[in-house]
């Protein structure tokens, strides 16, 4: 992907185009590639921002949904952004709904896509293996519903994560504390208009924890697409674009005048 990192304070990130922010966050094994859809297309309508979260570089003690939570607040005060429309993939989403929770000033509308938060298989039941490239790549194709989303760079970039003894830790410390860290007796809280994105062959975060999200957000809309599983923005980029930019859309439509 061809756009610039900027670096400003502790903070590196990729910004595109004019308007209201639309943030994006990544998941536990997720990379600004992942993003390279949803930028091509919505930097000719939104302001696209995506920070690289420091999933390897917080202490142990901070590598945590919290830990992230808070990096994400100090980028969003210190650029200053508002009217943010904040999405966020596996992780992410989990990262995006409890800085709502947490500071819902500044945001005006939430999309979510195969988040955690309530429910989620992780890589397996087992952590994952170092040294086996045949397990790593198996378990990164069921991320999708076309194994052949998992290119080999994809595969090569998580192997190369759990062949690291460090980032490995911090990883099951993250995926430990999104486990811990279930948000079901507070997602009634959140009051911004909620978008979820959901593919129906979702093996991680399965197309019922959808309809729980549902459920639970009181003004959220609920989409499936067919033959999708963990990630739609990377596996069908056109419809998620395609619903993500009607429901952008209708937010911005004036309200009806009521005589």
């Amino acid at each position: 992907m061809l756009y610039e990192v900027k670096q400003e304070a502790k903070f590196k990130f990729i910004e595109e185009g004019e308007g209201e922010p639309l943030l994006l966050l990544h998941g536990l094994f997720g990379a600004l590639s992942n993003f390279e859809g949803i930028l091509n297309y919505f930097k000719h309508h939104n302001k696209v921002v995506v920070p690289i979260l420091p999933l390897f570089d917080l202490d142990l003690l901070h590598s945590t949904v919290g830990g992230l939570e808070k990096y994400v607040h100090k980028f969003i005060e210190h650029r200053g952004y508002t009217d943010i429309h904040l999405l966020g993939n596996s992780l992410g989403g989990h990262v995006a709904l409890h800085h709502v929770l947490k500071h819902p000033e500044r945001i005006k509308s939430i999309i979510l896509t195969g988040s955690s938060g309530l429910f989620e298989n992780g890589m397996g039941d087992t952590y994952p293996k170092r040294g086996d490239y045949e397990y790593i790549r198996k378990k990164t194709e069921l991320t999708f519903y076309d194994p052949k989303t998992a290119t080999k760079e994809l595969v090569d970039e998580v192997y190369g994560i759990v062949n690291e003894r460090l980032k490995i830790i911090k990883i099951i410390s993250l995926a430990k504390s999104a486990i811990r860290n279930n948000l079901g007796d507070e997602l009634n809280q959140i009051k911004q208009p909620t978008l979820l994105i959901w593919g129906n062959n979702d093996a991680i975060t399965p197309p019922f924890v959808g309809h729980e999200f549902q459920k639970l957000i009181p003004n959220s809309e609920l989409y499936f697409i067919d033959k999708c599983g963990h990630a739609p923005m990377m596996e069908v980029p056109d419809e998620f674009n395609r619903i993500l930019h009607l429901f952008l859309q209708k937010l911005n439509e004036p309200a009806a005048v009521t005589k």
